[in-house]
């Protein structure tokens, strides 16, 4: 070790040292009105385990100090609302800093994040780390951060991201999450769009871009690099450890006061959507929607408060997406949960390894996660010998069979049992799965052939459905609400309805609740129609409910296909059943708006760059396995494109053809279609952040083969 990490090492072994012993001081300079209030709030989180309080509105509503508010709706980041209480969530309001002072009262010893430097898991305590997140406030004040203006954080998941994002709140302003793809005028929309006054990033190649549009931010104070050492020194710029030790001379009341002053129904974090359907739009969401969605939707999953048992987790999923902040970062503080932060690396391959030496107890992913997961199982099966082959094969039958039932474990067969003891658990230990007993997803739609093959390897998907706009998950499933392809129940607390159905009961989502966000900054006409007139967020997702209340998406409107004709024809089902139908197929989008027939863009399966995350021209080997059944030879996508094997196309052709067979009409039958040169990526930008298939961008990348399809 260098002196200048030994020096940095004892400096801040020594600030979280003064920081230990000012906790005591700073409670005690929290008003006793409010002490007691968290004292109380904290008693009754242990009493019932998460169950609703039974208080009446009136009283809730009287004993809660809240900004004035005269609407549900606001597109002022300075602005406040008018809560969603009433019977059905009657619970107290509660700032971000309220939540977790009383997560300090209970779990204060416990180990909360945990970061891998040098081979080495280096952990610390909730107490740590609530102090680590004022020091962090302190150094804000110290920059000139001010009341109601954000803290950009544009980099990979780490300790440093979280305390930025809480010590953001502490501090008076908004936690602002950009995703580390951006390129740096998308960085740029987010960080005029949300008047960032200080920016933090992870390493150079993301203080890059910063530093190409810091001229053009002109509220931008400084800017701090938490990952390595500084290239250049430059004006205003600091290290994670500098930064840290500015805020010395603040004084603890100067911060309490801000702290104190903070109200329930204000914001607190902004969360920018990916842009799939235009500019991206700054979500405004409460301190009441993130501490209620952090109480309320982790119990709908089960997920336990570390006074019965310490949940553990691996945080790798962009923490700018609203799904892996509400599940990492702040139902994390709620229920006293110790973290793991994976490598930057993780999803070029490194997250198993991480999953090993962690072996979290539950885990989340997008769908494309869980597709990398099973396409490395069937990988690693193809390898091996045959009789093992045939072991693993029927292992996975009798697993999918018994999770078909949903049955409970204990009225299992006794062959599951053999099955999952032989060669499922290790199957599941191999991936990093030994001690994981929750498994999620969201985000966007999971292919029916993903959720088989894990449900073969005796991994149950609890599927949620939600938005940015209502703090992620509304509908959850769980060990007690699950039914295969449905995204469960709504949430104890909140209300849904269908609106404008038709004769087989799908209308569009719309949901109510504790939940639902504030507006979109800045933008009063996207507010203003993202709500129904009675104040009923509409989703723009088409669903149904069954008689038992579990959601089943259908479509989204904004991609609903209306053709020449007339006929609404949504296309998620159709292109799924094309890649059901056809193994070597990664990526299948529906063509026909305002055309005369449907058409449909291929794209194959196939090896992508660890590096830059690029698709190669390499064919994947479960593609190379599917043309060798079908007796080709192809091992690349070029040797397929433009017709070139005749066997592939052919067998391409039968796939749709058994699609269309299954149409319901002669206008849902897809008449033409081709194979594109290239998969869709995140760097393509084809997909966005979460894998979400962003169809403007499609259409106009891809006009002239359209235009091919619709020629006389």
């Amino acid at each position: 070790m260098s002196s200048d990490e030994t020096s940095q090492q004892m400096a801040c072994s020594k600030r979280q040292h003064d920081c230990e012993e000012k906790v005591q001081n700073s409670m005690e300079h929290l008003p006793a009105e409010l002490m007691t209030d968290l004292i109380k709030e904290s008693e009754e989180q242990i009493k019932d385990n998460g169950a609703s309080e039974k208080k009446c509105v009136e009283g809730v509503l009287a004993g809660v100090s809240l900004a004035p508010a005269q609407s549900l709706w606001t597109t002022e980041a300075s602005g406040s609302v008018q809560l969603r209480i009433d019977e059905l969530c009657p619970q107290e309001p509660i700032t971000v800093h309220q939540m977790f002072m009383n997560s300090v009262q209970k779990y204060g010893n416990l180990p909360a994040l945990a970061s891998k430097r040098k081979d080495k898991w280096e952990k610390i305590t909730f107490s740590e780390y609530y102090n680590c997140c004022r020091m962090a406030a302190r150094s804000f004040l110290k920059l000139g951060l001010e009341r109601f203006h954000s803290v950009a954080i544009l980099g990979f998941n780490s300790a440093e991201w979280f305390i930025s994002a809480v010590g953001a709140i502490f501090a008076g302003g908004l936690t602002t999450g950009i995703y580390t793809t951006n390129s740096p005028e998308a960085c740029l929309y987010v960080a005029s769009n949300s008047r960032a006054n200080i920016i933090v990033v992870d390493n150079q190649k993301q203080l890059d871009k910063i530093l190409q549009i810091k001229d053009n931010l002109p509220n931008l104070k400084a800017i701090v690099q938490y990952s390595g050492s500084l290239q250049k020194k430059f004006p205003n710029l600091y290290s994670w450890e500098e930064f840290m030790g500015l805020g010395l001379d603040i004084p603890d009341k100067a911060l309490d006061d801000i702290i104190s002053s903070q109200k329930a129904n204000q914001c607190c974090v902004l969360i920018y959507t990916s842009g799939t359907t235009g500019i991206p739009k700054g979500v405004m969401l409460s301190h009441d929607n993130i501490t209620w969605t952090a109480h309320h939707a982790s119990r709908a999953g089960d997920m336990q408060p570390a006074e019965i048992k310490q949940e553990s987790l691996v945080s790798y999923l962009p923490l700018s997406h609203i799904a892996a902040q509400i599940y990492d970062l702040w139902t994390g503080i709620q229920w006293g949960e110790l973290v793991y932060f994976a490598q930057p690396d993780a999803l070029k391959g490194s997250l198993v390894g991480t999953l090993r030496e962690a072996t979290p107890s539950s885990h989340m992913g997008v769908p494309r996660v869980w597709e990398k997961i099973m396409e490395k199982v069937k990988q690693e099966i193809s390898r091996c010998a045959y009789l093992k082959r045939k072991l693993v094969t029927w292992a996975i039958s009798v697993g999918l069979e018994a999770n078909q039932k949903c049955t409970k474990d204990e009225e299992r067969s006794f062959l599951f049992t053999l099955a999952n003891s032989l060669v499922l658990e290790k199957l599941r230990a191999e991936l990093g799965f030994s001690c994981c007993q929750k498994f999620f997803t969201g985000a966007a739609p999971l292919g029916s052939d993903t959720v088989q093959f894990l449900l073969g390897l005796n991994i149950r998907l609890y599927e949620a459905y939600g938005m940015s706009e209502s703090t992620g998950p509304h509908f959850m499933s769980g060990p007690e609400t699950y039914k295969l392809s449905s995204c469960g129940k709504v949430l104890p607390g909140c209300r849904h309805k269908l609106a404008n159905t038709d004769a087989d009961g799908c209308g569009e989502i719309c949901l109510w609740g504790r939940n639902v966000f504030m507006g979109y900054v800045n933008m009063e006409d996207k507010t203003v129609e993202a709500f129904d007139e009675d104040g009923w967020l509409r989703s723009g997702d088409l669903g149904k409910a069954d008689e038992e209340g579990f959601l089943y998406i259908t479509g989204r409107i904004k991609e609903l296909i209306i053709t020449a004709g007339g006929e609404n024809v949504p296309p998620i089902p159709i292109e799924d059943a094309v890649k059901r139908e056809l193994p070597i197929i990664s990526n299948a989008m529906l063509i026909g708006d305002k055309r005369k027939f449907l058409s449909m863009l291929l794209t194959l399966k196939c090896v992508t760059n660890i590096e830059t995350m690029e698709p190669t021209d390499d064919l994947s080997s479960e593609a190379v396995e599917y043309c060798q059944q079908l007796g080709s030879q192809a091992t690349k996508v070029s040797d397929i494109t433009g017709g070139k094997d005749k066997l592939v196309n052919k067998a391409i052709q039968e796939g749709i053809a058994r699609v269309n067979a299954q149409a319901i009409s002669n206008a849902q039958r897809i008449q033409k279609w081709t194979i594109l040169k290239k998969d869709f990526s995140v760097p393509g930008g084809e997909l966005g952040p979460t894998m979400k298939l962003r169809r403007p961008v499609v259409l106009k990348k891809h006009n002239d083969e359209i235009e091919t399809f619709y020629r006389e």
